[in-house]
């Protein structure tokens, strides 16, 4: 019996050993990591609303009903008045679904909008993980779902929507004008043309034409762009939407006709600018007059002046050398200004919690060392500032306030208060629940205008620009 035994701990020996290497820090991070999925899980439940891939049912209904020869347009989904509203690239871009059950295209779509999340997110977070030293795969594992479960996320993935796709789409631009700036920094001797061309960046601006081309909006970038004279760009992304849109008419010329011709603008294919969901200023106003349409003249200044903020916002924070925050006021204008921005449009707050994420810590980190200074100096014999010595109460205050604002954005659009005060005219007043009530049915949209009006920038956090206009040459060192 003791030589059995003896044997069955020696079978036990490779098993230690590969515990031993397992790092205790890893398992306490996963573990982490999975509750906070399972709370985010739990949150969607608690705070979202019940999710059946509605809009993906129409997709799919009109592209099975396009591929069986009618007309795309022409459809419109049993028991609703919708139909297909993007244009006849995104119904390209569509039809291979028709081959799939709803409910399994539904599962592909929201599996690639969470890939899409996850990478942008780790391109986003990239330069501020290596700055504070945290491993990219835990930072990334723990923000995809704190992402996924505010409001824009988790409405595009439970409507089955395209929007963390198309924001994938526009963000990728922005890494690639990240690499242009860093001009082969990235790329090895050994390395082929094709890696060559995709670290140049020399691509920036395919991203935004697509998105473009498969819905309209995202073209606010464009004029983003022409403003701030990145010319190689601008002109690639028009390039792109152009060959689209002329190669949509060469290979599908009726539904093309179509779309440009009529129901481009039939805005009630859309729904009442009234709406809830719809926290647009066009929605705010309508809202705020208590009417189905958006009082026009007004919508139009307001509009101008929020377009004119924003675009001036975001050439300022380039100029300072913080792409992020420029290509995140385009974003969040673009969702101000458009006549319709249901609520998973509105993926545009997720870069701008970020953006006051990093503000903070920024803040907090440079006032640490300029009280170490301070507290140096008076240590020295100097005077510190106001004649204190040391303040090292100071730097715990420092950036509180952008942290703050980060949580409150994030828990504002995890919680989303619209739902609870939901009002449809003509059967009922929006002001129903009295002004607290107008006023939570309106948050969303209130926010968006704080963010374009107040999302602070990032003096040399992303100048993408720098590489131009140092003239540096392409060089081949290799990778960091």
């Amino acid at each position: 019996m003791p030589a059995t035994v003896g044997r069955r701990v020696s079978r036990l020996a490779p098993v230690r050993r590969v515990t031993r290497r397992i790092d205790r820090r890893t398992v306490v991070r996963t573990g982490v990591v999975a509750a906070v999925a399972w709370a985010a899980w739990l949150a969607i439940g608690a705070f979202g609303r019940p999710y059946n891939f509605f809009d993906m049912k129409i997709y799919h209904g009109a592209v099975v009903w396009w591929a069986s020869g009618h007309e795309l347009y022409d459809f419109i989904a049993p028991g609703t008045t919708l139909g297909f509203t993007y244009p006849p690239f995104a119904g390209l871009a569509m039809l291979p679904m028709a081959h799939l059950p709803v409910e399994l295209a539904g599962l592909v779509n929201a599996l690639a909008s969470i890939t899409a999340l996850a990478v942008v997110l780790g391109a986003l977070l990239r330069p501020i993980v290596d700055r504070l030293g945290w491993p990219l795969w835990y930072t990334v594992a723990i923000a995809t779902p704190l992402a996924a479960a505010i409001e824009p996320a988790r409405e595009t993935l439970g409507y089955g929507q395209v929007n963390l796709l198309l924001f994938a789409l526009v963000m990728a631009d922005l890494i690639g004008l990240r690499w242009r700036s860093r001009r082969g920094t990235h790329v090895a001797d050994t390395d082929g043309p094709l890696l060559r061309f995709v670290y140049s960046g020399a691509w920036a601006g395919v991203g935004i034409g697509l998105a473009t081309a498969v819905k309209l909006t995202p073209a606010l970038f464009i004029v983003y762009l022409m403003i701030t004279r990145q010319w190689r760009v601008a002109t690639t992304a028009v390039g792109t939407v152009l060959a689209v849109t002329i190669g949509s008419f060469a290979v599908v010329g009726t539904e093309s006709r179509a779309y440009f011709g009529g129901v481009l603008w039939q805005t009630e294919r859309v729904g009442a600018a009234d709406m809830t969901p719809n926290q647009s200023l066009a929605g705010l106003l309508a809202r705020l007059y208590d009417s189905i349409e958006t009082p026009g003249l007004l919508w139009l200044s307001f509009a101008v002046l929020m377009l004119a903020l924003g675009l001036s916002r975001a050439a300022n924070a380039r100029a300072d050398g913080d792409e992020l925050t420029a290509f995140t006021l385009v974003g969040l204008t673009t969702n101000v200004i458009s006549p319709i921005s249901w609520t998973h449009h509105l993926v545009w707050v997720i870069p701008a919690i970020i953006v006051l994420a990093d503000a903070a810590v920024r803040r907090r980190e440079a006032s640490r060392g300029l009280a170490q200074r301070v507290g140096q100096a008076g240590y020295a014999g100097l005077p510190g500032v106001n004649g204190l010595r040391s303040p090292i109460w100071y730097p715990a205050l420092t950036g509180l306030r952008h942290g703050v604002a980060a949580v409150g954005l994030w828990l504002l659009f995890l919680i989303s208060p619209i739902w609870p005060y939901e009002h449809q005219l003509p059967e009922v007043s929006h002001y129903q629940d009295g002004l607290f009530g107008a006023l939570m049915e309106n948050s969303l949209a209130l926010a968006l205008i704080v963010l374009v009006a107040a999302l602070p920038w990032r003096p040399g956090a992303e100048p993408a620009f720098y590489g131009d206009r140092l003239g540096r040459p392409a060089t081949t060192a290799g990778r960091h």
